[in-house]
């Protein structure tokens, strides 16, 4: 199927339409470069596929951004799409999105996942569901939570899934490309969420109980969100997010924050060379500032932490793929301090969709192409 993008919505995937942003950030951590790794083709003839999760077995279930969910052997046969899976809104950057294995996989058989649902009159949000992964099928199927209110267009749907280990997941998601939504504490687009796994509201969420507030936030002023995970080192959540031009993010998000978008941005409006009008700087009052940002957007998507291996080189990283920037992005960690960055599979040519850490100590990364791929990377020797 061949999308149609609207011009403002190339400049998300295109690197002509990246440019620096007004104010630049300190200048980056020097390269941190151990080696290259050995890059090993586990399976092609995905389309578009947007998220995969390594499966106990050595199997893989990988999302395809046109609505399937298929696994994938550790011999690279691809298996007929699941069953049993809602029907998503597939236009734009829209479809089924995120996956990933519920806490209590190995007992319960359940896994997550995010997509854009459709809604009345051509609409779609948001959404995550739950359910038991059986022969063929994805069984009992529950919405968790669903981004309200829905809205028309194609653009900024997030989204991923990160499980904190108290019984909550956290989704990230868009403002659906209507930047104002993402200050505005009554809806939900532009907003990190927390809910539990049945879907309820956690009562120490930061905005339980107000009356001016949706009690499902976390965190507030995100822009499109295609990155979450948990540091295994801390517990801390970290959150990636696209910028416009220029300006993408690498947040700690806390609870009750606001991560500043539109009112603070590194970035400049699509198509000029200026902010957009809400802009007031790279900074404004009542704003939390990124933890780490890039003048020029790599256009972040997938993100994995790489710990607990002091015999390899990739020890205490953090991996993110790069849609623009046609890379995996390596950062090197001392603690919560970003001491280096390094830029693999450049060779490739390929938007990096996703990454994963598995068991076994390899990455898992997915390139987001209409003909898309499955890599292993094998660490390089120290």
């Amino acid at each position: 199927m061949r999308i149609q993008l609207a011009p403002l919505l190339l400049c998300l995937v295109l690197p002509a339409c990246r440019a620096q942003a007004p104010e630049a950030p300190p200048q980056a951590p020097a390269r941190d470069a151990p080696g290259e790794p050995r890059v090993e083709t586990i399976a092609t003839g995905l389309e578009h596929p947007w998220a995969v999760a390594p499966l106990p077995d050595g199997r893989f279930l990988v999302t395809e951004r046109p609505g399937r969910l298929r696994i994938v052997a550790a011999d690279g046969r691809l298996s007929p799409p699941l069953r049993g899976l809602p029907e998503v809104y597939a236009r734009g950057q829209g479809g089924l999105l995120d996956v990933a294995l519920a806490p209590d996989f190995a007992s319960s058989r359940r896994i997550c996942f995010t997509y854009a649902e459709p809604g009345p009159g051509d609409t779609a949000g948001t959404a995550a569901a739950c359910g038991t992964l059986g022969d063929g099928e994805v069984r009992d199927v529950r919405v968790i939570y669903r981004q309200a209110p829905k809205l028309a267009g194609g653009a900024h749907f997030g989204s991923r899934l990160a499980f904190d280990g108290q019984g909550h997941v956290f989704i990230s998601q868009g403002e659906r490309f209507q930047r104002e939504l993402a200050q505005d504490l009554s809806k939900l687009q532009g907003k990190l969420v927390r809910v539990d796994l049945d879907g309820g509201i956690p009562a120490d969420n930061p905005f339980a109980g107000r009356d001016d507030a949706r009690p499902e936030i976390w965190s507030y002023g995100h822009r499109n969100s295609q990155g979450l995970a948990i540091d295994p080192r801390t517990g801390r959540l970290w959150e990636s997010e696209h910028g416009p031009q220029g300006g993408d993010e690498l947040n700690l998000p806390q609870p009750g924050k606001n991560y500043g978008w539109p009112i603070a941005s590194h970035g400049l409006a699509y198509g000029g060379n200026d902010p957009y009008p809400e802009t007031v700087g790279t900074s404004a009052p009542g704003t939390e500032p990124p933890h780490h940002v890039w003048p020029v957007s790599p256009a972040l998507s997938g993100m994995a932490f790489y710990t607990g291996r002091p015999g390899s080189p990739w020890n205490d990283s953090l991996f993110l793929g790069a849609l623009a920037g046609r890379s995996l992005i390596r950062l090197s960690l001392d603690g919560d301090r970003i001491a280096g960055e390094e830029r693999l599979l450049q060779d490739l040519g390929a938007r990096i969709r996703d990454v994963r850490v598995a068991p076994d100590g390899n990455l898992y990364v997915l390139t987001d192409e209409s003909s898309g791929r499955l890599l292993r990377l094998r660490p390089p020797a120290r």
